[in-house]
């Protein structure tokens, strides 16, 4: 049997430098501004993203790779080791179509090779962080079964927090009423966005300023990790990073942190929330 292969979206935000390193192969989702369509990741980048997105009048709108797209890529890979196992892994089937594009992918497949599908039940570094762990086995030469298995602990172990700076763009991709958004900016409010265990984003809370949703953060974390434990923990932020840096020192002095990583949020979830995404992702080691 072969190498195992890891493929993933544009979704879990790994930066490129990380995916060539690892030899991850990444099937991009698209953003539309208007008539416009990027490639999430690939014919656009993050800065250019949130520059367009906000002197744009209208909000851009995403959509899935195609059933094609995944298929090219597979028969790329299995084209290279046909005996070498795919995992690929993918951004939340609550959240976008994405997954079950692989899924039919892989049925139109006329040399069946074998590929698992995964559904992440997550998003942006909740799963990135995973595929980043699954081509690490992968290069050291681990099993599909080991690595899935790994995939699945990490799963359980993963706790994710989202911090919105404004409420803006909740308002314009239609997930509060206007009334919310004007009454939320006038009070500062800062919503605190996770993901729950079907991989749905959903209200954690709602705190008035940056200083107090950081506190109510470091509660919520607490309650799922202990001061003594080895974790790992990514930073991540859409644009504009003062606000994630000031996070990630006030988490460092409460947690025993083994491994820590810094990423940006891409068009795709920035596309909803807006420039001002400040984010967590924390497992235990």
């Amino acid at each position: 049997m072969g190498k195992v292969r890891i493929v993933t979206d544009s979704t879990a935000d790994i930066p490129l430098e990380v995916r060539e390193k690892l030899g991850i192969s990444m099937v991009p989702l698209k953003v539309l501004f208007g008539e416009e369509t990027y490639l999430d990741g690939v014919t656009i980048q993050n800065e250019e993203f949130y520059a367009k997105l906000v002197a744009s009048p209208v909000l851009p709108t995403t959509s899935q790779p195609s059933p094609n797209e995944f298929a090219e890529m597979y028969e790329k890979l299995l084209a290279e080791d046909a005996n070498g196992p795919i995992i690929s892994l993918h951004l939340s089937a609550a959240l976008s179509g994405t997954y079950q594009s692989a899924v039919i992918a892989q049925s139109m497949l006329e040399e069946a090779g074998d590929i698992t599908i995964v559904d992440s039940k997550s998003a942006s570094y909740g799963f990135g962080m995973r595929a980043i762990r699954a081509a690490e086995m992968a290069q050291a030469g681990e099993s599909k079964e080991a690595i899935l298995a790994e995939l699945q602990r990490l799963e359980s172990e993963m706790q994710i927090y989202f911090l919105v700076d404004s409420l803006e763009y909740l308002q314009k991709g239609g997930r509060i009423g206007k009334a919310s958004a004007l009454i939320g900016s006038i009070l500062n409010i800062k919503p605190i966005l996770s993901l729950d265990p079907d991989g749905t984003v959903y209200p954690v809370d709602k705190v008035r300023g940056t200083k107090k949703a950081m506190a109510r953060v470091l509660e919520l974390l607490k309650q799922r990790f202990d001061a003594l434990e080895p974790v790992s923990m990514t930073i991540a932020w859409s644009s504009g990073q003062e606000t994630a840096m000031e996070l990630c020192e006030y988490l460092k002095s409460h947690f025993n942190i083994q491994e820590i990583g810094f990423t940006t949020i891409g068009a795709v979830i920035g596309t909803h929330t807006g420039p001002g995404l400040s984010a967590v992702f924390m497992y235990k080691v």
